[in-house]
Formats: structure tokens, C-alpha cells, sequence
């Protein structure tokens, strides 16, 4: 076995098993998965709280808070597990997309236990993962589909060929939809993170008493745009610049109107380019991933229209959701491609978005 040549075939072990390690953001994951795609250990050390402050997060502390829980964390999946690292097969890191510092924690980390263990090392990419955790949740295969990624840096929509390979189909022009859910939060003056607080808010408003657009809903590009619907809670909430219009004082009432038309406006887009992709590639399976997978007015919407077009919908656990690294599970099915990557690997930063 060649730890650091992906030009040689891998032999995997019948019954082994994988550490995969995530720090793509601003939570520092391990989890130990076997080969059948149980996951045996996932351990999740979030940074919340070091970024509440801030209304998002902050590149610099977040690669800092890796670089003193990574280890723990580490150690910790490894005895939940109850295994030793001798016992690893591979260690599968992601190493795109994010942010550098972040990632570059992660993958010094792998490239280590890697060297030190002899064993593979798998690169992951985030965002298939994220989709892959519903494969993983299916317990069967559920691929070719189509596949929606929505999180806080991301609003990707996939072709989902099989496991190993997803086309882009489309992707967010300007804000991600969980990027908009903070920053209407905040405007609102509700907490971070603002995908919790807006759906909790939404729960006591009314959906149609405030109604906010819907960007690029009647577009033939898969594409998103949330900018322009974020300023148009802002406006609602403070005013238009230059204008006379005197503007209703935010009560607890018209904060959760607001939050219920603006979450209903981002979930009728997301369910529109959904449906736009399915009709396109011909397929009637939907996958979704992401942290704002976890919002349920959004899965609910789904379940409906799946429904209704007689879609299979394979949603990831909420659990699965926002970051862990129990998603890359998909490491197994690269490994046992004999994917595997050189010890000169390197991260590769930044978001997917249409320019």
C-alpha cells in the first residue's frame, strides 16, 4: 500500500475503518466510519459562541480555535469509537471548499497521522459530502439525482451522477441563503445564528402579511440570489434612504411577520429551482444537504412538492446537516476507487458562486 501515490491500487480491509476529519469553517469534526458507512464515532467541537459576538464568523479566530481542538477533538472520536489508530485503514480530511487557514489545520492534522500510520490519505470535497450524508441516511444507493446544498457559504444545486461524481448545475450569483438568514437575523435583531432564530421567530408570523421577491424564481438559469432580498428586509425594517415613508416600529409581532415572509420567500425559490432542476435532468430523486437543510418550513416545502411529482426526497439527518465529519463517509467510495492523494496535497479555499 502506497500512503502518498493515488497512481497505485489501494487494498482495503473487508471490515476497516476510516478517520475523516473536517475544519473547513468553524467547527473542528472527527468521526471514525467503517466501511459499511456506520459511523462509529462523530465528535463536533463548535465555535458558535467565539463568533456570536461578531454576527458571523472570523476566518483568523476560527483557524485559531482549530489549531487548539483538533487534537482533542481527534482523540476524543478515536475512544468513542473504540478503536486504536493502529486500527485505521485511511484518514480522509476535507480540503475544499472553505476557508484556508481553517482547512490548513485539518489537513497538517491528516498529513501527520497519515505519515505516522502508514495508512492512505482520502481528499473530500465539503459539499459533496454534504450530499453524500443522504446516501449514508438512505443505508441503500439513491444516485443519479438531483441535489441541493444550502448552508451559510453555499447555495449549490447538483447533478448527482453517482457517488463519486457531481456536476454544478447552479449556484448562488451574490449571498448565500443561510449568509442572507444571518444577516436578516441581525437586522431583526435577532441572534446569531440566524437560521434558528429566524425560523423560531417565523413560527408565531404570518407568511403573506409582508410580501418580500422572489430573485430569479422565473429564470431559466438554475442560479440564486439572496442580495437583493436581504436589502428588502432591511428596507422593510428601517426605511428606504431618502424616503418620507414612516415605517412601522419593529413589535415582536412585525419581527415575526418579517421573518416568516422573508423564510417563505427564500424557501419558494429553493423549492422552485429544485423542482426546475428535476424537470431538466429527467430525475425523480432529490437530495439536500447543508445547514439549512435543517430548517423545516424548507423540508416540509419539499416533502410536499416531492409528493406531489412523485419524487423519492432523500433529506440529511439534521445531525448531518450543518458541519461534521461523519458526512465524509464518502472517503470509502474514493478509497475504494484507489482515490487516494499525495502527501503534497494542498487546500483549495474559496466558494462556488456564479459571477
Amino acid at each position: 500500500m502506497n500512503y502518498c501515490d493515488d497512481s497505485q491500487e489501494v487494498t482495503t480491509p473487508e471490515n476497516g475503518v476510516l478517520l475523516a476529519i473536517e475544519s473547513s469553517c468553524d467547527e473542528t469534526a472527527a468521526a471514525v466510519i467503517d466501511r459499511g458507512l456506520n459511523v462509529l464515532s462523530n465528535v463536533v467541537s463548535s465555535q458558535t459562541a467565539l463568533h456570536e459576538r461578531f454576527g458571523g464568523v472570523v476566518p483568523e479566530l476560527a483557524s485559531r480555535a482549530h489549531l487548539s481542538r483538533i487534537l482533542p477533538v481527534i482523540d476524543e472520536a478515536i475512544r468513542d469509537a473504540g478503536v486504536a489508530l493502529t486500527d485505521l485503514s485511511a484518514v480522509a480530511v476535507v480540503t475544499e471548499p472553505g476557508l484556508v487557514g481553517s482547512l490548513l489545520v485539518g489537513l497538517t492534522a491528516a498529513k501527520a497521522l497519515a505519515v505516522v500510520l502508514r495508512v492512505p490519505l482520502v481528499a473530500v470535497n465539503h459539499l459533496e459530502a454534504h450530499l453524500f450524508a443522504c446516501r449514508m441516511a438512505a443505508g441503500r444507493d439513491i444516485f443519479p439525482a438531483v441535489g441541493l446544498v444550502v448552508s451559510g457559504g453555499h447555495t449549490n444545486l447538483y447533478d448527482c451522477v453517482d457517488a463519486g461524481r457531481y456536476e454544478l448545475l447552479g449556484a448562488t450569483i451574490d449571498d448565500a441563503a443561510g449568509e442572507a438568514f444571518d444577516k436578516a437575523a441581525r437586522i431583526l435583531g435577532l441572534p446569531y445564528p440566524g437560521g434558528p432564530a429566524i425560523e423560531a421567530a417565523a413560527q408565531t408570523g404570518d407568511r403573506s402579511a409582508i410580501v418580500f421577491p422572489r430573485p430569479l424564481l422565473r429564470d431559466d438559469r438554475l442560479d440564486f440570489s439572496f442580495s437583493g432580498l436581504k436589502t428588502a428586509v432591511l428596507y422593510q425594517a428601517r426605511g428606504i434612504p431618502g424616503s418620507q415613508k414612516k415605517v412601522p416600529p419593529l413589535t415582536e409581532q412585525r419581527v415575526a411577520d418579517l421573518a416568516a415572509g422573508f423564510q417563505e420567500a427564500v424557501v419558494d425559490v429553493l423549492v422552485g429551482k429544485c423542482r426546475q432542476a428535476l424537470v431538466r435532468r429527467g430525475y425523480q430523486r432529490l437530495c439536500l444537504g447543508g445547514g439549512v437543510a435543517a430548517n423545516s418550513r424548507l423540508r416540509a416545502r419539499l416533502a410536499g412538492m416531492a409528493a406531489k411529482t412523485e419524487t423519492e426526497l432523500f433529506p440529511a439527518p439534521r445531525e448531518y446537516c450543518t458541519d461534521n465529519a461523519a458526512m465524509a463517509g464518502i472517503a470509502w467510495e474514493r478509497l475504494i476507487r484507489g482515490e487516494t492523494a499525495p502527501l503534497d496535497l494542498d487546500v483549495t479555499p474559496g466558494l462556488v458562486r456564479r459571477r
